[in-house]
C-alpha cells in the first residue's frame, strides 16, 4: 500500500505531503490545477522517464519520496537480491531527485541504486492506468500475459516447467548449430583450439609457479647486495677480523667463563645452560648461513634471464587465456572438451537430434497442458467480463478470448491469444483496436481490472481520469466498480465526475493558487463537508447554488448507503 507521498519542487508544486489510506482515494480539482503532476511524480519515483521541465522553475532540485508497505514476497525477494535492506514491517521508501541539468539520483531505503534497479524493484508495487493506458489492451502481444495473470498459480507452475524444458531445447539447438553449421568454419575452430591447447600444453604450467618465479627474480636481481650482506654476516658471526673476534668465538669464551663460575656458585648453573643452548643455536645458524652463501656462489649468470623469459611466457598466456595460471589451465580443459565435441560431431549430432526429438515431444505435451488451462480459464473469464460490462451499461456487449494454435512453439507455448469484443447488438466480434469510443475502452479496462483484482498481487491501482467518455448512470456504475476493487486493493483515482468523487473513502483537493506573484499547486485532504462542496462544484461548475449543494449531499448520501449495503 502507498502510505505517504512527498513532492517538492515539481513543476507547479512547491512542496506537498499526502497520506493515503486503504480503500478508494479520490483526487479532484479544476482542469489545469496540476492533478497529472501527482501521477507524473509517482511515475518518477518508480523509475520512469520524465520531461525536461519536471523541476520547478528557479529551483535547483526536485524531490519525490514514496513510502510503501509491501506484503508481496516476490517484491521483497527482489529487493533482497539487489542488496536492499527492508524493515520487518515491509516498509519500502523510494526516493528520487532530479537537478536542473536532468541528472537523477535514486535511493531505496537509503541505498543508492541505478534507475534500472529502481524500475526493476518497483515493478509490481502499483498499476497505473491513465487516459492512454488502454493502449496496452490494443497490443495483441500482451493479451497472453494478461490471460496468464488471470490463470494464477496453476498456470504459473506449469509455465515454469515448460520454460525450463524450452530453455533445454534452445541449448540443444545451439550445440547442433555448432556441429552442423559451416564445415570450413568448424574446421577453423578446431585448428584454433588445437593451436591454443598446444601453446598452453608446451608451457607445462604449474599452480603457484608464478609466485615462486617472482620471488626468485627478486633474489637474483639483488644478488650482489645479498652476497655482500651474507659475507658481512659470516665475518661478524664466524670468521671475525684481524682486530675483533667473531661473535661465536666470544660467546664460546663467555660460556667457558660462566661454566667455571658455576663451579663456585650453583645458582649460576641455569645461566650456563642457557648460554650453552644459545651457542648450539648460533652454531646451527652459522652452518645454514655458510650453506646459503655457497648456494649463491654457484648461481649461473643467465639464471635471471631464464626467470624473466619464463615470466614473460606466463604473462603472454595470461593475456590470451585468463588472469591467472589456474584460469589458463581451466581454459585448456574447456578447449579440450570443445575440441572433443567438434571432433566427434557426427556421433554427437545423432545423440543431440535424438535428445531434441524427446524434448520437442515433452514440450508439445507441456504446451498442450498450458493451452488447456488457458482455454478453461478463458471460458470462465469471458462470462465474468461480460457480466462486468453489462453492469457498466454495455448491455449488449459480448467478450471473447480467442486462443489459436500457432503451430510453432515459443517461450509462452503454442497459443496466440487475442481479446475480441462486440460492443453493440448485431455487431460481429472484432479486435479491441476496432473500438472507437474511449468510454467503451475505459469500461473494458475497468471490467478486466475488476475480474483480475482477486488474482492480482499488485496492491495499488491508480486510475487517471479513465472515466473519460462516460457520464450519468454509466459513471455511477464505474464508481461502484472502483469501490468494489477498493475493498481488496488500494485505489487512487483522479476524476472529474461527481458520481465517482461521492464514493470516496478519502477525498483530496488539488487546487492552483497564486502567492507572491507565483502560481503554485496545493494538495489537501477534505473533510465530509469540504468533500460535499467539491462534489457540488463538479456537478454545477464554479458557481454553487442551493440546487447543486442539495444534489451533492444527496449524491454523497446515496454513495454512503450503497457502500454500507455492499
Amino acid at each position: 500500500m502507498l502510505e505517504h507521498l512527498h513532492i517538492k519542487n515539481v513543476a507547479l508544486i512547491t512542496e506537498s505531503e499526502i497520506d493515503f489510506e486503504p480503500g478508494l482515494n479520490i483526487l479532484s480539482g479544476e482542469t489545469g490545477a496540476g492533478k497529472s503532476m501527482v501521477i507524473d511524480s509517482l511515475n518518477f519515483a518508480l523509475g520512469e522517464r520524465t520531461s525536461g521541465n519536471f523541476v520547478r522553475q528557479g529551483e535547483k532540485m526536485a524531490v519525490v519520496e514514496a513510502l510503501f508497505t509491501v506484503k508481496d514476497q516476490n517484491i521483497l525477494k527482489k529487493l533482497y537480491e539487489n542488496g536492499i535492506t527492508v524493515e520487518c514491517d515491509g516498509t519500502v521508501l523510494l526516493t528520487r531527485t532530479m537537478n536542473q541539468s536532468g541528472k537523477t539520483v535514486c535511493r531505496i531505503n537509503g541505498s543508492t541504486v541505478t534507475v534500472g534497479m529502481m524500475r526493476e524493484c518497483a515493478d509490481g508495487l502499483m498499476d497505473i492506468h491513465g487516459q492512454h493506458s488502454h493502449q496496452s489492451l490494443l497490443n495483441t502481444a500482451r493479451h497472453i500475459q494478461i490471460l496468464d495473470r488471470f490463470c494464477g498459480k496453476r498456470l504459473e507452475q506449469a509455465k515454469q516447467a515448460f520454460q525450463a524444458t524450452y530453455k533445454e531445447l534452445k541449448e540443444v539447438e545451439k550445440k547442433l548449430a555448432e556441429i552442423t553449421g559451416d564445415a570450413k568454419q568448424r574446421a577453423r575452430k578446431m585448428d584454433l583450439l588445437q593451436f591454443q591447447m598446444e601453446e598452453i600444453g608446451q608451457a607445462k604450467l604449474q599452480l603457484g609457479e608464478e609466485e615462486e618465479l617472482l620471488e626468485k627474480r627478486r633474489i637474483l636481481a639483488n644478488g650482489e647486495k645479498i652476497r655482500s650482506l651474507t659475507e658481512n654476516s659470516l665475518i661478524l658471526l664466524y670468521h671475525g677480523t684481524q682486530t675483533e673476534s667473531s661473535a661465536i668465538d666470544q660467546l664460546s669464551r663467555a660460556l667457558e667463563e660462566v661454566e667455571d663460575l658455576a663451579e663456585y656458585d650453583n645458582s649460576i648453573q641455569n645461566i650456563a645452560m642457557t648460554l650453552s643452548s644459545v651457542y648450539a643455536q648460533m652454531d646451527d645458524a652459522v652452518r645454514d648461513l655458510k650453506h646459503y652463501a655457497d648456494t649463491m656462489l654457484f648461481q649461473e649468470p643467465e639464471e635471471l634471464e631464464n626467470v624473466e623469459e619464463r615470466l614473460q611466457l606466463i604473462y603472454g598466456l595470461k593475456r590470451k587465456y585468463g588472469g591467472s595460471i589456474a584460469e589458463i589451465l581451466d581454459f585448456y580443459k574447456n578447449a579440450e572438451k570443445e575440441l572433443d565435441f567438434l571432433s566427434n560431431s557426427e556421433e554427437i549430432a545423432q545423440k543431440l537430434n535424438k535428445q531434441k526429438k524427446e524434448i520437442e515431444k515433452q514440450l508439445q505435451q507441456q504446451s498442450e497442458a498450458l493451452s488447456s488451462i488457458r482455454k478453461e480459464k478463458a471460458r470462465q473469464i469471458q462470462r465474468e467480463i461480460e457480466q462486468q460490462l453489462w453492469d457498466l451499461e454495455m448491455k449488449y456487449a459480448r467478450f471473447e478470448i480467442a486462443i489459436e494454435d500457432k503451430k510453432e512453439i515459443s517461450h509462452n507455448g503454442k497459443d496466440k491469444v487475442e481479446f475480441l469484443i462486440s460492443a453493440n447488438a448485431g455487431e460481429q466480434m472484432k479486435p479491441l483496436a476496432k473500438i472507437a469510443s474511449g468510454g467503451e475502452m475505459s469500461r473494458v479496462m475497468l471490467a478486466l481490472k475488476t475480474v483480475l483484482a482477486e488474482a492480482d498481487s499488485i496492491e495499488v491501482f491508480i486510475f487517471d481520469e479513465i472515466d473519460t467518455g462516460v457520464s450519468g448512470r454509466t459513471a455511477q456504475k464505474v464508481a461502484e466498480k472502483m469501490t468494489l476493487i477498493g475493498k481488496s486493493h488500494q485505489i487512487i483515482c483522479i476524476t472529474h465526475l461527481p458520481q465517482i468523487a461521492a464514493m470516496a473513502d478519502h477525498h483530496f483537493l488539488i487546487e492552483k493558487i497564486t502567492q507572491q506573484q507565483k502560481t503554485i499547486t496545493k494538495i489537501k485532504p477534505l473533510n465530509a463537508t469540504e468533500s460535499a462542496h467539491e462534489i457540488a462544484r463538479l456537478i454545477g461548475g464554479a458557481k454553487m447554488t442551493e440546487a447543486t449543494w442539495t444534489a451533492a449531499k444527496e449524491l454523497k448520501e446515496q454513495a454512503d448507503n450503497w457502500k454500507k449495503a455492499n
